[in-house]
């Protein structure tokens, strides 16, 4: 079982939820980490979500505030595990407000 670390990114996500990583088939990713940052002028409210192929698709944040020039790292030491075309997905309540970035190991 091989296992790669990469970081995958998103600038200037909005109001549209947003696929920041789709799992590749045959692989499971662990997420290590989540930095959200604001690039807006103002406030935002931002969520992050999986979207599953068993359409049980669940929410991670919600609505959760991220002040002007700031940014938000919510994993905390936990860790994410996301099956096969598992979506990890974005959105901001202020269009082009939201860097993503997403550390995460595949195993092959």
């Amino acid at each position: 079982m091989a296992n790669n670390f990469k970081l995958k990114t998103k600038a200037s996500v909005g109001v549209s939820t947003v696929g920041i990583y789709t799992v590749p088939t045959a692989t499971t990713t662990t997420v290590i980490g989540i930095t959200l940052a604001n690039v807006s002028g103002g406030g935002i409210n931002v969520g992050v979500g999986i979207t599953r192929a068993s359409a049980d698709n669940v929410s991670i944040l919600r609505n959760v505030p991220i002040p002007q020039g700031s940014s938000l790292e919510f994993m905390g030491g936990n860790k994410l595990v996301l099956e096969a075309t598992d979506t990890l997905t974005v959105k901001s309540d202020v269009a082009a407000s939201l860097d993503v970035a997403l550390t995460i190991m595949e195993m092959t």
